[in-house]
């Protein structure tokens, strides 16, 4: 894990690419560059007779400078930091800041990429990549770029769970003017929870949480922790749309419980011997809960 610095001044842990993922992505690009000289070098020695070594040449010398230079160039610009071995591995190239590759800088890196992969057979990427705590070849140095894995782990995924102290407070929820595109950064939020540092996790739950409880009724109850607030509001979300598919198009869900118009106070889980489902605590550093905006 690093920490990226955002635009905003905001600390973000990424997961940087490990040097076995990075140079079997390398091999996979070269290997795919080889194939397609390969091909263009067959197509024009059909035309090798009836043309003259000078034109036949400089062709050659463009063809190879595009496969070499235009290939990396061209697909990490399109597909946003992704090349074909990247893509393959989960891999993707970022900004030191954690914006997009610009074009500037995928060109920074593929022409490094000619001296360093190329005409020394990868020796000053290898070498540069093991002294940088980051995993930077010489062509990150130069671009100030930074490759990741985008690939979380399994255990990420279980943040998005129902906590049992909000279930009841959840079933009676007005969630249909809640946007996907709100609810995606929140679920984005949650999976990524584990990889965030306890203020930067506090800070931007916080804040998701304001977006959604703009769009969902009823108020949570007092001291739930933003997480904790957006698991319920997914989790049911989740729930009702399953419901709905299971009984056809049409139909309507109706809520499990009554409506509650005072939630009960939020009540951290209680040890005993079958604690329920794990819900992870508050942050300690910013005393607590989430309270929506009046």
């Amino acid at each position: 894990m690093s920490e990226v610095v955002t635009g905003d001044a905001v600390v973000v842990e990424v997961r940087v690419a490990q040097m076995p993922s990075r140079a079997l992505a390398i091999v996979i690009d070269l290997v795919v560059q080889f194939v397609v000289m390969f091909v263009a070098y067959a197509l024009l020695g059909a035309f090798a007779p009836i043309t003259d070594l000078a034109m036949f040449s400089a062709v050659m010398l463009v063809m190879i400078i595009a496969v070499m230079v235009g290939y990396p160039v061209a697909f990490e610009s399109l597909s946003r930091g992704r090349s074909l071995g990247k893509l393959a591995l989960g891999l993707r190239v970022v900004s030191d800041d954690g914006s997009p590759e610009r074009f500037r800088q995928a060109l920074f890196r593929g022409l490094a990429g000619i001296v360093e992969l190329w005409l020394l057979s990868g020796a000053p990427a290898l070498i540069a990549s093991l002294v940088s705590q980051r995993g930077k070849r010489l062509g990150d140095v130069f671009a100030g770029t930074i490759v990741i894995s985008e690939r979380a782990p399994r255990q990420a995924y279980q943040s998005v769970v129902m906590p049992p102290q909000l279930a009841g407070w959840a079933a009676a929820l007005e969630l249909s003017q809640l946007p996907d595109q709100t609810a995606e950064a929140a679920r984005q939020y949650l999976t990524r929870w584990h990889e965030l540092s306890p203020a930067v996790r506090h800070e931007m739950g916080m804040r998701i949480a304001a977006q959604v409880a703009t769009f969902v009724s009823p108020a949570p109850p007092a001291g739930a922790p933003p997480h904790a607030y957006l698991s319920a509001v997914l989790a049911e979300r989740r729930r009702r749309q399953e419901a709905r598919f299971a009984q056809g198009p049409g139909a309507v869900t109706p809520p499990q419980a009554p409506d509650m118009r005072q939630a009960p106070p939020w009540q951290p889980p209680q040890q005993g011997p079958a604690p329920a489902p794990p819900v992870p605590e508050p942050p300690q550093a910013t005393p607590g809960g989430f309270a929506p905006p009046q």
